[in-house]
């Protein structure tokens, strides 16, 4: 009756290796190190990277316990804080010969004391958020005028082609800050150019104004159209941010907006603020603009002087290349771009798919200037660099787009992620910063497991003094809750905060009361004259329908905290879901099957130590073990 398959007890010994494998990196703690990322988008960190760090450390006489190349940075793993300060100075000699003009980001940092062969199975420690870890937070401010800027910018640009395709005569088009003043040569053209804006621009609004003999339209954007700008320029940020600072292997960035034009990032594990910005700094701006093949633009690229409307940048190869001030793309028009080959040369491309608005333009910019040279320009703290500069062959329709020459596989792979990584829409600017140190940190974890470990101890302390040797086993079952709970959350690599840990502790509470049904109902079944076998099956039995419901009820809320809430609040529903589940698992399957081992076996048994079962009907208490 009371008995198990050997299958499952096969279930119950692997899950609890698991656990163990996947616990066990929370309890080596974390090292101090140093990171080294790219101090610039074509900057690749790699294996050369890696063996000019090793040189500068034998160098110093620094001998690390760990150093390796993880992902798109190099980790080095120290001894001390006083090993992880001189391996930095030693580090930023070596990479960084120019400081104004830093090619690598080398910046304190925290990793997991792990074991190799933890590593080698994936098993990694839990991330810890900021309250826990330490690291820096910054609220960035964005400008909203900015993004407005631009936007206006570039519906001025579309003008100037639909009035030219739809051959209306005009004076001149022009940006007066966020209005565009079209000025018309007579009342027939100034009435075609208002049924254009009306037709084909759904986010502007027109007014004619007279200046004597002159028609001017004043155009600009309509106010629900330039909230919708606004809100888009934040959520392009944000995305950008997300691309940005996942490139330089921070662990599990908070990137989130607060309010109508802030954004909050947070930095686990990051102790360096000036390094901190410095990545924040990494944010950049995709330009792509027309190539000048001018005489005079060919003096220039040799010193000479720039010519009007254009400027001067910088090819990879230290080449200068002059390139018209007008934007013809932004990375606001992509939609994706991947690596590929030409099909005819085989040589190295970047695929690209445009928006309908972006397909427009390359098509009509295209067609006006086949043969000439096309520059990808990217804007990095201020500074514009020409990441390639291909050759237009023919017009280019239909939104998809080739961009090659005179580049390597690497080069296409590398253009390809930083045109889908995107640019900012609008400019930021830091208006908070806080760091939270580790000592901190270290005293925020002490804290929430002292409340984790009393608890825990003081739930199983009553359970073993009311319920005897079920008591012992909910206890048991318990601790097993809580270790599945933390190797999901190291499986799952969550981020673990103060209101998880408030979880967790909430969680080992829900999770006894489970086994608090069990054992009442068993002493309900015994109180009924049930001998201790059909007592024990029917408790299980019939508690189970109750558990269930009360957990799902339980689980409903914490879905609807996950998927509603946001920052703490998500971090505690994250935890609280995970332990409705273990609970389920561990106060009932492997419960029960400690019980079944223990007591399964026994044929003839008279009695079951589960505490004092009182008898209503003769109003005496008796011991049922």
């Amino acid at each position: 009756m009371n008995r198990y398959p050997v299958w499952k007890y096969v279930v119950i010994v692997i899950a609890l290796l698991l656990g163990t494998v996947y616990t066990l990196p929370n309890f080596f703690g974390e090292a101090p190190a140093v990171q080294v990322s790219s101090g610039k988008a074509t900057i690749k960190v790699d294996t050369s990277t890696l063996q000019k760090v090793e040189d500068a450390l034998k160098t110093s006489s620094i001998t690390p316990q760990s150093l390796v190349l993880d992902g798109g940075s190099v980790r080095v793993r120290l001894d001390s804080t006083d090993e992880q300060l001189k391996a930095k100075d030693a580090i930023q000699k070596a990479l960084i010969p120019d400081a104004s003009d830093p090619q690598f980001v080398v910046a304190l940092n925290l990793v997991s004391r792990s074991p190799a062969w933890l590593t080698a199975l994936y098993a990694s420690p839990m991330y810890l958020g900021l309250d826990l870890r330490g690291g820096v937070h910054f609220m960035l401010q964005v400008d909203m005028q900015a993004a407005l800027n631009q936007r206006v910018e570039a519906l001025t640009g579309d003008l100037r082609s639909v009035m030219r395709e739809k051959d209306i005569r005009h004076g001149g088009i022009t940006r007066n800050g966020q209005n565009i003043e079209i000025r018309l040569r007579d009342a027939q053209q100034q009435d075609a150019a208002k049924r254009v804006i009306t037709d084909q621009f759904a986010d502007l609004q027109s007014r004619e104004v007279s200046e004597g003999a002159e028609l001017r339209l004043v155009v600009n954007i309509k106010p629900e159209a330039a909230r919708k700008v606004q809100e888009q320029a934040l959520k392009q940020n944000i995305t950008t941010l997300h691309n940005r600072i996942n490139e330089l292997g921070v662990a599990e960035p908070v990137i989130q907006q607060q309010g109508l034009d802030r954004i909050v990032v947070q930095l686990p594990g990051v102790q360096d603020t000036a390094k901190a910005k410095d990545i924040l700094g990494r944010t950049a701006t995709l330009e792509v603009r027309m190539v000048d093949e001018s005489t005079e633009a060919r003096a220039a690229e040799q010193g000479g002087i720039v010519p009007f409307g254009t400027e001067r940048y910088l090819e990879r190869d230290g080449r200068a290349l002059i390139v018209k001030k007008q934007v013809v793309l932004t990375g606001d028009n992509l939609t994706d771009a991947q690596p590929g080959f030409d099909s005819q040369t085989q040589e190295p491309v970047v695929n690209l798919t445009l928006d309908g608005k972006g397909a427009r333009i390359f098509k009509d910019v295209t067609r006006d200037n086949v043969g000439k040279r096309m520059a990808i320009i990217l804007f990095e703290k201020g500074k514009g660099e020409v990441v390639t500069a291909p050759v237009i062959r023919a017009e280019i329709g239909g939104g998809r787009v080739q961009i090659s020459g005179r580049m390597t596989t690497v080069e296409a792979n590398d253009t390809a992620l930083l045109l889908r990584a995107g640019s900012l829409a609008a400019p930021m600017e830091i208006i908070e910063e806080r760091t939270i140190g580790p000592s901190l940190g270290a005293e925020n974890i002490a804290k929430g497991f002292n409340s984790v470990t009393w608890g825990f101890v003081v739930i199983v302390a009553f359970m073993a003094v009311y319920y005897a040797m079920f008591g012992l086993f909910s206890g048991i079952a318990l601790g097993v809750n809580l270790l599945f709970l933390v190797a999901i959350l190291s499986m799952l690599q969550a981020t673990l905060t103060l209101p998880g840990m408030a979880a967790m502790a909430l969680a080992l509470g829900m999770a006894i009361d489970s086994n608090v049904l069990i054992n009442e109902r068993v002493r309900e079944e015994l109180r009924n004259g049930a001998s201790p076998q059909a007592a024990i099956h029917a408790g299980y039995d019939r508690a189970w329908a109750t558990i269930l419901d009360s957990n799902i009820t339980t689980l409903i809320a914490g879905v609807a905290l996950l998927a509603f809430g946001s920052g703490p609040v998500r971090g505690f529903a994250v935890v609280h879901c995970i332990g409705i589940l273990t609970s389920m698992f561990s106060a009932v399957f492997f419960s029960r099957g400690l019980v079944n081992l223990w007591y399964g076996g026994k044929k003839k048994l008279k009695s079951v130590s589960i505490g004092t079962v009182w008898r209503p009907e003769a109003g005496t208490a008796v011991k049922a073990d």
